[in-house]
């Protein structure tokens, strides 16, 4: 009898000592939502790109190439054959992940969009290629 007493006051002492455990609040993952989407628009021209993915503007910070490292002609040759071979995969979502390439992008090669822009789409790009271990064209992505 004094076992089984024991037993019980050792499974209640057990379930008693459960931490507690912490539910995320929603304001975090606001935070964090707004600090991972990156906004490339010219209002000039009336065009905008939002990117959602988490993880891009740190990586933007901290590995890609400082702005000025490439002409602005090289980003937008390459920004253009990228746009061009994505666009492909969001029209063969029987293919590709539709949950990759959930939208199609209107760029343009003969509007000049600036530098900033065609250095942001270009970064996305690297980071989107050596994220999702994806490769859009011939060219190897690299930082």
């Amino acid at each position: 009898m004094r076992t089984f007493v024991s037993a019980i006051l050792f499974v209640i002492l057990f379930y008693s000592c459960h931490s507690t455990q912490k539910v995320a609040s929603t304001t975090d993952d606001a935070k964090i939502s707004e600090t991972d989407t990156v906004r490339i628009a010219n209002d000039e021209l009336e065009y905008e790109i939002i990117i959602f993915d988490p993880g891009f503007s740190t990586w933007l910070r901290s590995m890609a190439r400082p702005e000025g490292y490439y002409s602005q002609e090289f980003l937008e040759s390459r920004n253009y054959q990228y746009v061009v071979a994505w666009n492909q995969r969001v029209l063969q979502p029987q293919v590709y992940d539709p949950n990759l390439y959930g939208m199609q992008i209107n760029y343009d090669s003969n509007i000049d969009y600036g530098y900033e822009v065609n250095y942001k789409l270009y970064n996305y790009f690297i980071y989107f290629q050596l994220t999702y271990r994806q490769q859009l064209t011939g060219f190897i992505p690299r930082i």
